[in-house]
């Protein structure tokens, strides 16, 4: 029951793949808005990290989730957990 707890609480991200760096390795980009801190206007940020693709199954343009997990290389420490819509051309 404890290790089912704890993966509850990892943390997950939605973001779209924009580029493999590497065997089993993509680059994905989760774009956020967020108040500006005196105007309090919404402006667009967005976070890029690189994720662990196990099956190399994802390719530039596809939207996936991934989730946190242990450091796995020097930049590595998100993982994919599913691809939400892919846009490859397997589907073409």
């Amino acid at each position: 029951m404890g290790e089912n707890n704890e993966r509850s609480r990892r943390k997950s991200l939605v973001g779209s793949v924009i580029g493999k760096s590497g065997d089993k390795t993509v680059k994905v980009v989760c774009f956020y808005k967020a108040p500006h801190p005196i105007y309090q206007k919404e402006i667009k940020r967005k976070t890029v990290v690189f994720a662990h693709d196990e099956k190399n199954e994802c390719g530039a343009g596809d939207a996936v989730r991934i989730f946190e997990t242990r450091p796995l290389s020097k930049l590595k420490r998100w993982r994919i957990g599913s691809v939400v819509s892919s846009t490859s051309a397997e589907n073409v």
